[in-house]
């Protein structure tokens, strides 16, 4: 299982190059997941990067719960038109399609944050608004889930007749 993590500040260049650093590209397995990635629109209007064997099966796979083929059939045509297959170059910069950037709203200081199987591109002041916003609430929810976890360990500790 793919596991993209952590927060990378960089720069979009003059000619629309984002460099990725090699410590974020290091946690992609090339021959897993492909050398290729895709910059592919996704919920929110934000800009994601998908290694290729990822948005392959994301894409194809179909949005869930469809019921109306019209439903479908636009998913599908929105999912291929509004995504872009993209190489690194060798420095390990990739060109960011103009449009897909106008249409992510990226000004030029921004912020990579690794989300499992893709890395999501903001706007640096986007990201560390939506960090203020929502930081509360993931605490809380780190609390819950670590709590939710130590009561399944006791839970099959007892199971197996082990004192917790």
């Amino acid at each position: 299982m793919l596991m993209i993590t952590g927060e990378y500040e960089h720069t979009i260049d003059d000619k629309n190059r984002l460099f990725i650093s090699n410590k974020l590209r290091s946690q992609i397995d090339v021959q897993q997941y492909g050398q290729d990635f895709y910059l592919a629109m996704g919920s929110n209007g934000i800009l994601c990067l998908y290694p290729e064997k990822c948005f392959q099966q994301i894409a194809l796979a179909g949005a869930p719960g469809m019921g109306a083929p019209d439903e479908s059939v636009a998913f599908e045509r929105l999912s291929f038109a509004l995504a872009s297959r993209v190489e690194l170059d060798r420095q390990g910069r990739l060109l960011i399609n103009e449009k897909l950037r106008k249409r992510a709203n990226l000004g030029t200081d921004l912020t990579l944050v690794g989300v499992r199987d893709h890395v999501e591109l903001w706007n640096t002041q986007d990201w560390d608004r939506y960090l203020d916003d929502n930081l509360h609430q993931f605490t809380e929810q780190v609390a819950q889930a670590r709590q939710a976890q130590l009561q399944k360990q006791v839970r099959e500790m007892e199971l197996k007749g082990e004192k917790p």
